[in-house]
């Protein structure tokens, strides 16, 4: 495919005008309305419905936009091959407050083996300045790229001295009338509960919290049970995981960045070793 098409699709996508990516890409309006429809012809689909203010996005464009950006960045990264490789690649990379510690220092020591030259910087996970974000895939933006990483089971965890401590493994039954801590955004807890209500059950809710690290702490205060990540149990020794006999919960960790910016030398080289990383084979 040419690639000039995929830089006009990318130009339109980005502008959401014909008359500003003609610009951005330096030709005629009429040149670049060819250039879609060649690339549209060539795909066989709709890529943009055009009107007086400029274009609206079909399905098939936002799917086509990330693989465009990353083609186009590997035609780049295929120029640059043999140029002067830099003194470091700095890498701002933002992550979950609540990931898995072992997996996150497993993650980056990964990543430096297979590119010594990245010096990271790690920055909160609401930081702006981040070029790259290890976050659940619930967070990723329509403009960025996912790379899946790992998975966290939740399971349910109480203090060593609940009643519920002693047992391998509860029905879900179990929880009817027990104290219980909420995430308010969590959607396995929100699960969890729908479950209970469709079958009669109700627990009584004593606490909530915005974080899986405040769960975890009402939880080891004797407040009451809850489910958490593995990740998060990972600190969390005192507590008692117990298994729960319903379907699995779990939440998927990955790495997000800016289709826009994946072509960048430091970025695509993480893009390359995330991509390696053993749990995503």
């Amino acid at each position: 495919m040419d690639a000039r098409l995929l830089r006009s699709f990318v130009a339109v996508f980005e502008e959401r005008s014909m008359t500003a990516a003609a610009e951005r890409c330096y030709v005629s309006q009429p040149s670049l309305s060819s250039a879609i429809k060649q690339l549209e012809s060539e795909l066989g689909v709709q890529l943009f419905i055009r009107h007086k203010r400029g274009v609206d996005l079909t399905d098939q464009a936002h799917h086509l936009y990330p693989m465009a950006v990353q083609t186009l960045g590997q035609l780049k990264r295929m120029s640059n091959l043999f140029a002067e490789q830099p003194a470091s690649l700095p890498i701002k990379l933002a992550n979950f407050d609540d990931l898995s510690p072992s997996l996150l220092a497993k993650f980056i020591q990964h990543c430096k083996s297979q590119q010594p030259l990245f010096n990271f910087e790690l920055l909160d996970h609401q930081d702006k300045s981040a070029q790259a974000r290890l976050t659940l895939d619930v967070f990723k933006q329509e403009d960025e790229l996912f790379i899946p990483l790992w998975q966290e089971d939740y399971v349910l965890c109480v203090p060593r001295q609940h009643p519920l401590a002693q047992q391998n493994q509860v029905e879900i039954a179990a929880l009817n009338n027990y104290n219980f801590i909420e995430c308010v955004v969590c959607e396995a807890h929100q699960q969890t509960l729908s479950l209970l209500a469709s079958q009669g059950f109700a627990v009584n809710l004593v606490a909530k919290a915005q974080h899986k690290t405040q769960v975890k702490h009402l939880v080891n205060a004797g407040i009451g049970i809850s489910f958490l990540p593995t990740g998060v149990l990972e600190t969390a020794p005192q507590l008692q995981q117990v298994k729960l006999l319903a379907p699995r919960m779990y939440r998927s960790i990955g790495l997000c960045i800016k289709a826009s910016a994946s072509a960048k030398p430091a970025l695509a080289a993480l893009i390359d070793a995330a991509n390696t990383w053993p749990n995503n084979n």
